[in-house]
């Protein structure tokens, strides 16, 4: 990759030039830093034209037979450029290469695959992205045997990367190479071992070795290095920064994945919502990558991120709490200069419609990329029916914006009339909300659309309701719903605890259930579905649930278990 040279570069020599015909060693070694400044600053500005970046996830990655067999569509090349159009700089293709491998000792791919990625890169190079290849499930399918099988991974791996780095090697630099994804070295998550170490630089500095060694243009090659589990814990930092060090190419980019703090990532343990413990994951998880790569002039690209939740539902999370992560974590990149690429599988951006299943986070996502949106501090305004209806208060996370407008459809709100704005403190008038729910009818009457001068709009859902009831039913531990009669109110969480005391269900380590695993709410259908997963780890007897509502409701409802059998009492 060229080097970032500014105008006077030439003058600067000459002086250097001059000074080291007096101080040859003092001269050399302030060449070298300066050079290497240089260096630094040009795969800087490299990953910072990646930004922001998007993932073509669960396609070629798949493991079953071809590209479609996870779900996504063929992609196309109307896929790619559409992609481009929303504004995404870079596209990371994670590629599983395990089922297009030949047997040992050549491990040779399948010549048809190569060439389908190829012409996927290809489109991508064509729209001015910036693109990322790489080994990705491979990492648990085989890859994690290093311990067991030592020889036989690294010569697979070897195998691999020799043969996507021969195809790839006459390609620019606009081409990056990431050397596996969220390698680990055991079954589960989080374990630890100085072996693992061992085994990821071992891994990290093969990949090296083959790619540079390559011809063409890998001699220069942007490369991506990821932590073990391509986790944000200082030891897995620190170990790859011995590995960034000892390789001593200034084209080493380093990456890690985000998908939040853990209990507001799945919705579990009560924390509906974003709430300081999450803000303080996101702060001390990025101050830790910045302080020990982007300080230290190198640079950081966030592979993947988003929250859990979403490989279940996009609605695991309450829209507006899930805004405001967003919106926070973005900034917080942009503020640490690290380039972050969305995990998408199909479940934001409709591969076949070209269009975003959830607008209003993409809009947030994209006003994010160039600065701070005002959010609040909820989305949803209840108002119970029948009950003498007040003023209703929120306050505005304002972020440096201004509030200029607020609208309901089509009609913009008077100020003084219908809502007022004291400092963050936003009033929305009772006789607004008269006015909006006169029909009587329970759920969302009406959407208040606020706008501000900088950045997305911050939507209010104004919604009637009523108590939630449920009526008793019977089932199997496979199959039990709760009949539900919402009245427009939104599940929010689940408690479940023993009547002879302690937690029930799966994670016992806290009465409050994991969201669309553990329980689930089917508005449609009228039911909350306690799926198998909760009965797998429900002792017989009498289980108490505590139903809690976005509404403040909370409703309780008695299930008592006996093998296979179910029954449930409305309290």
């Amino acid at each position: 990759m060229p080097l970032l040279r500014r105008p006077r570069h030439l003058l600067v020599l000459t002086l250097l030039l001059l000074v080291a015909m007096l101080t040859p060693a003092v001269a050399s070694a302030s060449d070298d830093a300066e050079r290497g400044q240089e260096r630094a600053s040009s795969i800087q500005s490299y990953v910072k034209k990646m930004q922001p970046g998007w993932n073509l996830g669960n396609t070629f990655d798949a493991t079953g037979a071809d590209e479609t067999s996870w779900g996504n569509p063929r992609v196309t090349k109307a896929q790619i450029k559409a992609i481009a159009k929303q504004g995404f700089n870079s596209i990371r293709i994670p590629i599983t290469w395990q089922q297009r491998m030949g047997a040992a000792p050549d491990y040779t791919i399948d010549p048809a695959f190569l060439d389908r990625v190829e012409e996927v890169v290809g489109w991508s190079l064509d729209e001015g992205l910036y693109v990322m290849i790489n080994l990705h499930h491979d990492s648990w399918l085989w890859v994690t045997n290093m311990g067991t099988a030592h020889d036989e991974v690294l010569a697979r791996y070897n195998a691999a990367w020799t043969q996507i780095a021969d195809r790839f090697k006459n390609y620019g630099a606009k081409l990056s190479f990431e050397s596996i994804n969220e390698p680990r070295f055991s079954s589960g998550w989080g374990e630890d071992s100085s072996a693992f170490f061992t085994y990821l630089a071992e891994l990290n500095t093969s990949f090296h070795e083959i790619v540079r060694g390559s011809g063409g243009k890998n001699d220069v090659r942007p490369l991506v290095l990821p932590t073990l589990e391509t986790n944000a814990n200082q030891d897995r930092l620190d170990q790859l920064y011995g590995t960034i060090q000892s390789l001593n190419d200034p084209n080493l980019i380093a990456t890690v994945h985000y998908y939040g703090f853990w209990p507001f990532s799945v919705n579990i343990a009560g924390f509906t919502r974003f709430e300081e413990q999450t803000q303080k994951d996101i702060t001390d998880t990025f101050d830790r990558v910045y302080n020990t790569f982007v300080a230290k002039g190198i640079p950081v690209i966030l592979g993947e991120f988003g929250l859990l939740g979403f490989d279940k539902n996009t609605g695991t999370i309450e829209q507006g709490e899930k805004l405001k992560f967003f919106e926070f974590l973005i900034d917080y990149l942009n503020q640490k200069n690290i380039t972050h690429m969305l995990w998408d599988n199909g479940q934001h951006f409709d591969r076949l419609k070209l269009t975003w299943k959830d607008q209003q986070l993409f809009d947030l996502m994209k006003a994010s990329w160039k600065g701070r949106s005002a959010t609040a501090a909820s989305d949803l305004i209840f108002l119970k029916q029948g009950a003498d209806l007040q003023d209703a208060s929120v306050t505005l996370n304002l972020n440096g914006n201004k509030l200029s407008a607020i609208r309901a459809d089509k009609e913009k709100l008077k100020k003084g009339k219908d809502y007022e704005l004291n400092g963050d403190t936003l009033t929305f008038k009772s006789a607004l909300l008269k006015r909006l729910t006169a029909s009587g009818k329970l759920g969302e009457n009406a959407e208040l659309v606020a706008e501000f001068n900088k950045g997305a709009d911050w939507t209010f859902d104004v919604i009637a309701y009523n108590t939630p009831t449920l009526a008793s039913a019977e089932g199997t531990t496979e199959s039990f719903a709760i009949p539900t009669v919402f009245n427009g109110d939104r599940l929010a969480t689940m408690e479940a605890v023993y009547a002879a005391g302690g937690n029930a269900g799966p994670q016992n380590w806290t009465s409050f259930k994991e969201f669309g695993y553990a329980f689930s709410p089917d508005y449609a259908a009228g039911t909350i579905i306690l799926p198998a997963n909760f009965f797998n780890e429900v002792s017989d007897g009498v289980v108490n649930l505590k139903l809690h509502f976005w509404s403040g409701e909370i409703v309780n409802y008695t299930i008592t278990k006996q093998g296979a059998s179910v029954t449930g009492t409305a309290s």
